[in-house]
């Protein structure tokens, strides 16, 4: 599928964080904290990369007696590709002090 907008950073990270696992599923809580998004701007990311064909999503079963089925994601192979080509930008921190050392 095309696309005619340039990535976000967050998106980047993401599909970045989802490359990393390969074609194993990762769940919400799991992409919030590797990837350092929210989850309001994680969860309307996973939708519209799934409605756009490059993300594969399924409820799966509980682990443990008593806790909700869980949503987990991953790349098809198109969001491979997309990952690929868009791979996230270098972190900006903040500029070196050029200044005299003090002692």
């Amino acid at each position: 599928m095309p696309r005619s907008r340039t990535l976000s950073p967050h998106a980047r990270t993401i599909l970045a964080v989802l490359l990393d696992a390969g074609c194993q599923w990762s769940h919400g809580y799991e992409l919030v904290r590797l990837a350092g998004v929210k989850s309001g701007t994680l969860y309307p990311l996973l939708i519209r990369l799934e409605a756009q064909g490059y993300l594969e999503a399924e409820w799966q079963p509980p682990t443990e007696g008593g806790r909700p089925p869980r949503h987990a994601y991953r790349l098809t192979a198109s969001g491979v590709q997309l990952a690929r080509a868009n791979p996230p930008e270098p972190a900006v921190g903040p500029a070196p002090h050029r200044g005299r050392a003090t002692i």
